[in-house]
């Protein structure tokens, strides 16, 4: 998995975050693989925000390059946002690379909605990133 998010993603976390979210929430991480080979993977994790509304984040999703253009990708989406759902979660939110347009695309077809973009400052983190966000609670009435 690490050798997968580290050449696929533009902003890889370190593996004690990876162990983090892992040992947290070990309901809300996906591998797809293929052999001993990982293909796909997703992880995510899910807490009360401050309004106490149960939010669920998709930290990282990853798919190697040869993989993409299959339905993994939407298919960890949609298997994590199930489990969220199982769980309680009524919203999901994440971050994603504006300039990422595969990645967005991807979102949006699965019914998120950018609801706020964020902008690198001369001190800060972000590289024009919007946060996409799925209300799971509108769909609860019907499956996921």
């Amino acid at each position: 998995m690490q050798q997968l998010v580290d050449s696929d993603l533009s902003e890889p976390y370190s593996i004690f975050t990876y162990r983090y979210f892992l040992h947290s929430w070990p309901t809300l991480s996906y591998l797809a693989m293929e052999g001993d080979d990982c293909i796909g993977c997703i992880i995510c994790k899910m807490e009360p925000n401050h309004r106490g509304i149960i939010r669920g984040y998709i930290a990282m999703l990853a798919v190697r390059n040869d993989q993409r253009k299959k339905g993994l990708g939407s298919r960890l989406v949609q298997r994590a946002l199930k489990q969220m759902y199982d769980e309680g979660c009524e919203e999901v939110t994440l971050e994603a690379e504006e300039t990422n347009r595969a990645a967005l695309n991807l979102y949006e077809r699965l019914g998120f909605l950018r609801d706020k973009r964020l902008v690198r400052t001369p001190s800060g983190l972000y590289a024009c990133v919007s946060r996409i966000a799925h209300s799971i609670y509108k769909t609860r009435k019907n499956t996921i």
